[in-house]
């Protein structure tokens, strides 16, 4: 650390502020004192002033009563001796008007040719209806103070003249610098000693502030283990205790803020989602695994990066929009392949005056999320439109009745018949949507017994072949040995239903469904191939999705409803089994599903 220089020192601030505080004072007094001094001496020289004239306005009096002979001396002249005997060295000039306004005399030699006129100066009017008046003003020439005075002079109450007197106020005004010179003096001096007092009192207070200081260097190096020395106790010395506690609170604050920095550092590492905070320009100084590895980014590559180039946002967004409480962001990094999305909350780390500190992004990974939702609102979408249909068809018709259709008798039977088709439709499609929440509720259980699958198989396929309304042959491969599996039977017969129902709609006349059951250490495979118009390829993923169709228009012609693989799909695999598809355009579709066999319980069967 550099040295201090004095003007820098607490010395010079001692001293400093001891002077400020003199001089600060001896203003003040002194702006009160020699205002007062001023107001007093100008009004001790008023009144020495006006009793003169006093006694001026009584001779002033006599003069303009006295009676006169035609030879004897003019009251101008009298008047004039009275004037010049009144004038003194701070006198200017005085002038008396009788109550007509007119001259009557002036001290003035230079000034003689006003007597006998009249004079048009208002506060001589004024006084002349016995109101005095008086002012301070400025000499034209010399730019000096100037007391004037306007004295009436009165006989039996009533006024006969007026008394104009002009006086020096210089000599006042010089008495009052000298008295202020003395003073500013005094200023001085006492603002020295003072100065010097400052400093001595400064370096008997610094002693220990400058040993606090080196401590608190200390303090900022990590050392908690030195003490500050107690001079006293006074006000100084209770602060050096105080120093001296605050250490060991900081001791015990760097241990604690250590090992909650040690469990944060371990709640970050090991939690799920991801984790970023930014500094108050928006730079990442933190950034936790799963947030590195959701974004695909190194460490190095990701600290000290603006956030906004990190997630992408920069065009979308600005730093001032994630101070500003945005609400989350959804991010898609999806590809042809994989479906990837991103969720991300913002929040603002605020400091007590309530300014912006930096932010924190959580990042969550909503993939599987989103892939719900559509699924959700794809399957609300489809109920919709199965159900509109049927009713949509079933209202005309009956419209169709009740507007008198139902008189025909070539029309009304075949409006009946569809109207009875497509609420048989609608009952089929709520039968299956009923099967499929039960499958979907996490209280669904299944009834399971052991069943000779071939003989059920064969079952199931003779009811088809005997209902069947098409030329379409049955081709059966079994294997001679009985095979025993544990399984819910209605299940099961409900799994065959629909895809041997499949398998007929869209076998052309004259075709093939090849029924095959393979038996192999630990399962069944059952196989059910039609000679149909095939599936492409790009959609044989897609068959055992909840209302998917390939060809919708034929599809729901033939009464379907999209559920039966989706539901088929659930059976199985509540069996603990799978089940697929292959088809080649064009050549028909086989459906494969298995079930898995307990090997124990089938030897004992054996």
């Amino acid at each position: 650390m550099r040295k201090m220089r004095f003007f820098r020192s607490i010395h010079f601030k001692f001293a400093l502020i001891y002077v400020l505080l003199i001089l600060i004072a001896m203003q003040i007094i002194g702006v009160y004192f020699l205002g007062k001094l001023e107001t007093q001496l100008v009004e001790n020289y008023q009144i020495s002033i006006n009793e003169r004239v006093n006694l001026l306005a009584y001779n002033l009096e006599q003069e303009v009563k006295k009676e006169r002979e035609e030879e004897s001396t003019t009251i101008e002249s009298d008047i004039r001796i009275l004037l010049d005997d009144f004038v003194s060295e701070d006198i200017k000039e005085v002038i008396f008007y009788d109550n007509k306004s007119r001259v009557l005399g002036t001290s003035s030699p230079y000034n003689q040719n006003i007597i006998g006129r009249r004079t048009t100066e208002l506060l001589v009017k004024r006084t002349l209806l016995g109101v005095g008046d008086k002012k301070i003003q400025l000499e034209e020439t010399t730019n000096q103070r100037l007391y004037v005075s306007y004295i009436p002079v009165r006989s039996n109450n009533e006024v006969i003249g007026v008394i104009k007197l002009t006086a020096w106020l210089e000599n006042v005004y010089e008495d009052i610098k000298e008295i202020n010179d003395i003073f500013v003096t005094g200023t001085g001096i006492a603002m020295l000693i003072t100065a010097l007092l400052g400093i001595l009192v400064a370096q008997t207070i610094t002693r220990p502030i400058t040993a606090m200081k080196k401590h608190a260097i200390d303090l900022t190096k990590g050392n908690f283990s030195k003490k500050v020395k107690v001079y006293g106790h006074d006000e100084i010395g209770q602060l050096a205790m105080t120093f001296n506690n605050l250490t060991r609170k900081l001791k015990d604050a760097q241990a604690t803020t250590e090992s909650e920095r040690r469990k944060l550092t371990s709640v970050l590492t090991h939690m799920t989602d991801g984790v970023i905070a930014t500094d108050k320009r928006g730079r990442v100084i933190l950034i936790n695994d799963p947030a590195l590895s959701m974004l695909n980014v190194s460490r190095e590559t990701a600290f000290n990066k603006p956030i906004l180039s990190l997630l992408n946002l920069e065009e979308k967004y600005s730093l001032d929009d994630l101070n500003n409480d945005l609400d989350a962001v959804v991010l898609d990094f999806s590809t042809e392949k994989k479906p990837y999305i991103l969720k991300i909350n913002f929040s603002t780390i605020q400091k007590e005056s309530g300014t912006t500190n930096g932010i924190i992004a959580v990042l969550y990974d909503i993939t599987e999320q989103e892939k719900i939702d559509q699924e959700r609102r794809e399957f609300v979408a489809n109920v919709s439109h199965e159900l509109r249909t049927p009713l949509t068809t079933m209202k005309s018709y009956l419209e169709a009745l009740a507007d008198g259709a139902w008189t025909d008798k070539d029309i009304a039977p075949q409006f009946i018949d569809v109207t009875q088709t497509e609420t048989e439709r609608m009952i089929r499609l709520v039968n299956d949507l009923l099967q499929l929440s039960k499958l979907d509720s996490k209280d669904y259980r299944l009834t399971k017994d052991w069943v000779e699958f071939s003989s059920f198989f064969h079952k199931v396929i003779d009811r088809f072949e005997m209902t069947k309304n098409q030329d379409v042959h049955f081709n059966r491969r079994f294997p001679n040995d009985p095979v025993y599996i544990e399984m819910d039977k209605d299940k099961i017969t409900q799994v065959l239903d629909n895809i041997i129902s499949n398998a007929l709609k869209y076998s052309p006349e004259g075709g093939e469904v090849t029924f095959h059951l393979v038996e192999y250490e630990d399962k069944i495979e059952v196989q059910i191939k039609d000679d149909g118009v095939g599936i492409p390829k790009e959609n044989l993923s897609q068959i055992f999705e909840r209302f998917y169709r390939v060809d919708k228009a034929r599809t729901r012609k033939l009464g379907g409803t999209g559920l039966g693989l989706a539901i088929a799909k659930e059976m199985i695999e509540a069996h603990g089994g799978k089940i697929w598809a292959k088809s080649n355009e064009g050549a028909g579709t086989t459906i494969y599903f298995t079930l898995p066999i307990d090997q124990e319980i089938e030897d004992d069967w054996s």
